[in-house]
């Protein structure tokens, strides 16, 4: 396939999500003639052009794994004068725009080549010139990063311009349950069989085959001819907010679970755990009785997702999903940053005041933390040390409410309780120890 639409795409870090997602759906749509992609590494930057802006990612599907090439891709490096002025000219262009950089803390940075002050200048460029109107996919890992976005863009736009561009553009929110990676050793390069992202580099893209991505809505507003999108296999929601915490308390949760668990039990791989059925139903029982039926509680009727055949499918999907040997997931790198994963507003307390609010008792959520724990101090379960101290220094600026804290503490002593039980009595199958345990 060749580029031959007449739309332009830009997107802003040269990511998994980026290659896997955004630029292959933007390339398999046959609506783009032009594909630009903005990215920070210059060596990634010049591996890309020595192969005239084609690349590899590795898709992995439920039976192996396809080498999919893309482009050819204009790759511009923001540090670099030229390649800005490059940038900013795609931007005037484009009508479809994503970010896809670490976190939603990326946007601003001092340098000319800041996102936010690229994108404010390419959408200023667009207003002056009357090119087409244009949104902006936010696809970092944050409830509202399409509005942090907004504000940092608007922020460096001229006051008396803002309306102008504004009726030009609409920045969206995203739910992104699209599993990737970076495999980044030669070694399992040659294992996997995967393609490097352009021959001789030591990376390598591997996303899920999955492609169901939830969007904000697009509204230009009353009177305004409807946004054609060219990269159509996204859909549309109105009110987001409810799929990304069904993506935040159900799949991040369970995710981070079964990576926390699997590091105690000396799994390396989440597909190992397929083999340890005990696991998966612990799992299935979280994902479905704790964090399903405290999703279906609290939005019951708005869409078929909150309803327990909906929900006991999106469980059991994913599950089979995560465990996708093709993936080649590490237990290491799913339950990475345990601190960040332990906030207060994050999957795992999260979807345990999800439930504690909802009347449901999160008391498999509560283990996981209690793993993650044990991570996090590099301590077995019996040694952990002080949790209610280290857990407050990681809640300290979420300033929780003293009973909703004094409740979320007590499950996890209890599940600490529990999970030094079963370490000491050579861990038994998880659910039904669990089980008995919850009804002595």
């Amino acid at each position: 396939m060749t580029l031959s639409g007449a739309r332009t795409y830009v997107g802003f870090g040269f990511g998994a999500i980026q290659s896997g997602l955004f630029l292959y759906e933007a390339f398999q749509s046959g609506q783009f003639g032009r594909l630009v992609v903005a990215e920070v590494l210059p060596e990634m930057v010049a591996a890309v052009r020595r192969e005239n802006g084609l690349f590899h990612v590795n898709i992995a599907h439920a039976q192996g794994v396809e080498r999919a090439l893309i482009g050819p891709v204009q790759i511009e490096d923001p540090a670099q004068a030229a390649d800005r002025a490059r940038l900013i000219d795609a931007i005037a262009a484009a009508e479809e725009i994503g970010t896809a950089v670490p976190s939603v803390n990326h946007y601003v940075s001092p340098s000319d080549g800041s996102l936010h002050r690229l994108l404010a200048e390419g959408l200023r460029l667009k207003t002056r010139a009357g090119g087409p109107r244009a949104v902006v996919y936010a696809a970092e890992n944050h409830n509202h990063a399409a509005e942090i976005l907004e504000e940092a863009v608007f922020n460096v736009i001229p006051s008396e311009e803002r309306e102008a561009v504004r009726a030009q553009v609409r920045f969206l929110n995203t739910v992104i349950g699209k599993m990737s990676g970076v495999i980044a050793t030669q070694e399992e390069l040659e294992a996997a069989g995967l393609l490097p992202v352009t021959p001789g580099s030591p990376r390598a893209f591997l996303v899920e085959a999955f492609n169901r991505i939830l969007i904000s809505r697009i509204d230009f507003g009353p009177g305004a001819d409807p946004f054609q999108r060219g990269i159509r296999v996204f859909e549309e929601k109105a009110d987001l907010l409810p799929f990304e915490e069904a993506k935040l308390y159900g799949h991040n949760a369970t995710h981070a679970l079964a990576a926390y668990i699997g590091s105690l039990l000396g799994v390396e791989r989440i597909a190992d755990l397929r083999r340890q059925p005990d696991v998966m139903t612990f799992l299935r029982t979280a994902f479905i009785e704790e964090s399903g039926a405290a999703l279906i509680r609290k939005y019951r009727g708005l869409d078929p997702l909150f309803t327990p055949e909906g929900y006991a499918a999106y469980a059991d999907d994913l599950l089979e999903r995560m465990t996708n040997p093709y993936l080649r997931d590490t237990v290491e790198r799913v339950g990475r940053d345990p601190a960040r994963k332990l906030g207060w507003d994050d999957r795992l307390i999260g979807t345990m005041r999800l439930a504690h609010h909802q009347g449901i008792r999160p008391i498999r959520y509560a283990l996981g933390t209690a793993a993650a724990l044990s991570v996090m101090q590099n301590r077995a379960p019996a040694e952990i040390n002080d949790p209610d101290a280290t857990l407050d220094a990681l809640w300290g600026e979420s300033a929780p409410e003293m009973n909703e804290r004094r409740a979320v503490l007590a499950l996890i002593h209890t599940a600490l309780e529990y999970l030094r039980d079963w370490s000491a009595t050579g861990r038994p199958p998880l659910e039904p120890f669990l089980t008995a345990r919850e009804t002595l």
